[in-house]
């Protein structure tokens, strides 16, 4: 979160998010500004600013735990979105003050993209909170300006411009997203046009699928990999599996680009070695259909792919709207020999319910766990405590979100068994994760 992977400064977090802060934020961009002035260029950095209208409502309706957790959820729906959309490149997530959260990408990028990635995050954010204390489910209405950073304009430029032109949208309920340089918004891809692009995507088979590899922690060996869907489009740029399936929802579609990926994962890992697993991303679509575990069930026959070397995927908003379904559908799979990871752990709502309903093998801790086990004792003090309760309940871990060595040594001596993350490898194709197998 916030640097590409060989930084070596340790940033203060938000204690409320896990993020940056404003005065880490100022650094990040001032380094990446001077490393390429260094170098006689000027750095190409993109930024958006995205602010929670009226957010005080929300702490004098619904009291401050409920304020708390809703900007806790958001700031992890943020962090995902850049991890998904950023990933070959240095990227920054940081909460600025109140409800404004700043996003900045160091990588070339057109405007047009820029654009639908600020509308695309504003729309994740939008999404429902459900289980907050005192509130129930509650909607945020966020806006975003954003920016291309010019020659001289400092840190200190760049979040204030940002800022003016948040207070700008803000006042106008009509703009949702606003650039700080005064041009009008492009008229962009409609949602439609983006659906129908989906759709023939889909048709000449050009959604990709990318493994990031996992490793043991007792040896260091290479135990398997997560598929994760990426689609390069021919305007846009990459899109990640999030924007992705948020495309894919309002056209109708999840269970077919679902599919797509399960097919593709499968056969991309058909010739693996046998004692690598795939980890595969279930949807909520997926698990609110009745048939799924049937369907399910048939695919991976069709595939030729082990049912004991797959391990599901699925995280507590996956799960939320009918936990006994789940639960009932899960059971299915898991008779089949798949195994089940409960993703994203410690980043929702933590429903320890779902500890004790659900068919579990793994507990899959989100990289807002480990983040800063090795800076901050109240960090590593959270880490020590989940891992104890999936010992007690006989889970294995599984971090993710691992940068540097500090982070995998301490992970280790809390006893988590497996972790993926930029330390090892980032996510590859078939041929060259095949490869890397190999070795």
């Amino acid at each position: 979160m916030g640097t590409t992977p060989n930084q070596t400064a340790t940033p203060a977090r938000d204690r409320l998010t896990g993020l940056y802060g404003p005065g880490d934020a100022h650094t990040t961009l001032g380094r990446w500004q001077a490393d390429y002035s260094a170098r006689g260029h000027v750095a190409p950095i993109q930024a958006m600013l995205l602010g929670l209208g009226r957010f005080d409502t929300v702490n004098l309706a619904y009291g401050e735990a409920a304020g708390d957790g809703a900007l806790a959820e958001v700031a992890r729906r943020i962090l995902h979105f850049a991890e998904d959309e950023f990933e070959s490149g240095a990227s920054l997530v940081a909460r600025i003050g109140g409800g404004q959260f700043l996003v900045a990408a160091l990588e070339a990028c057109s405007r047009e993209r820029w654009e639908w990635l600020a509308d695309a995050l504003a729309d994740a954010v939008a999404l429902p909170i459900a289980d907050l204390e005192g509130a129930g489910t509650l909607r945020l209405w966020p806006r975003v300006a954003l920016m291309r950073a010019t020659h001289g304009e400092g840190p200190e430029i760049v979040v204030d411009r940002l800022a003016q032109a948040l207070a700008q949208a803000q006042a106008e309920p009509a703009r949702r997203v606003l650039w700080a340089d005064g041009g009008l918004s492009l008229p962009g891809r409609r949602s439609a046009q983006l659906e129908a692009d989906l759709l023939a995507a889909l048709d000449r088979d050009e959604i990709e699928v990318l493994y990031q590899p996992q490793f043991s922690l007792v040896d260091e060996r290479l135990t398997g990999a997560e598929a994760l869907a990426r689609w390069q489009h021919p305007e846009i740029g990459r899109i990640g599996a999030g924007a992705l399936f948020a495309i894919a929802e309002r056209a109708d579609h999840v269970a077919q680009l679902s599919r797509h990926i399960a097919t593709r994962a499968l056969a991309g890992a058909a010739g693996w070695p046998g004692h690598l697993r795939l980890s595969l991303n279930i949807t909520p679509a997926d698990l609110a259909a009745g048939s799924f575990a049937q369907e399910f069930s048939a695919l991976l026959g069709q595939s030729g792919f082990p049912a004991e070397r797959l391990t599901l995927e699925i995280t507590e908003q996956v799960l939320l709207a009918d936990i006994e379904r789940a639960a009932a559908s899960l059971d299915r799979l898991h008779a089949l020999g798949i195994r089940i990871a409960l993703d994203d752990f410690g980043a929702g709502f933590c429903n320890f319910r779902y500890l004790k309903l659900l068919p579990l093998d793994y507990l899959k801790l989100d990289r807002a766990m480990v983040d800063g086990v090795s800076e901050d004792s109240r960090d590593l003090a959270v880490l020590r405590g989940i891992v104890a309760m999936a010992k007690a309940l006989d889970l294995q871990v599984i971090a993710e979100g691992i940068e540097n060595e500090a982070q995998r040594a301490i992970i280790a001596a809390e006893g988590c068994d497996y972790y993926q993350g930029f330390l090892r490898a980032t996510p590859m194709g078939a041929g060259e994760f095949a490869e890397f197998a190999g070795r």
